[in-house]
């Protein structure tokens, strides 16, 4: 089922998830294994978190089996714009003069996602301050086009439009 999961919307995940069908940990082990299949030729997440998320997947998990309230996107996967900032995760604005900024709190959506129970695998790229209107930053690279390598994915979203585009999870800010 790990394959189909990248075809079913994060409202369904959601229902299937709080009815028990599908683990938490399970949509994140086939989340996490796309996106390592596929990042290196898409350069697509700039800063992976992939064992904070199994973690944060395992709680979910738990959560879900005590029967706790659970939020309305509980053990979803989702990404970050590299733009936006998150408790502990390095937030580089695609620039080298942040490329070891690392904040303490959460910009506000960010803290929403969380809050819902969202569970994010990375930092997504953006070109430099988010300024460009192509995908290449000098601090991460192009972002490919995930249908022909090699073409400019964009902007400020390139990273999170092309996870999209590719099935790396449901939810991309």
């Amino acid at each position: 089922m790990s394959e189909e999961l990248r075809f079913i919307p994060a409202t369904e995940l959601a229902r299937m998830i709080r009815q028990r069908s599908i683990s938490p940990v399970e949509v994140m082990r086939a989340t996490i294994a796309r996106a390592e299949s596929l990042n290196p030729r898409l350069n697509a997440i700039c800063t992976p978190t992939y064992d904070a998320a199994m973690a944060a997947a395992r709680d979910a998990e738990t959560a879900v089996m005590r029967g706790a309230k659970l939020g309305m996107l509980h053990g979803i996967p989702t990404t970050i714009k590299d733009l936006a900032f998150t408790k502990g995760v390095r937030t580089m604005a695609g620039s080298h003069i942040h490329r070891d900024r690392i904040p303490d709190f959460d910009h506000l959506h960010v803290e929403r996602l969380r809050e819902a129970g969202a569970i994010s695998i990375g930092k997504t790229t953006v070109s430099e301050f988010g300024w460009s209107g192509v995908s290449n930053s000098p601090l991460t690279g192009i972002t490919h086009n995930p249908w022909k390598h090699g073409m400019n994915a964009g902007a400020s979203s390139a990273g999170a439009g092309v996870c999209a585009a590719a099935g790396i999870g449901p939810i991309h800010q």
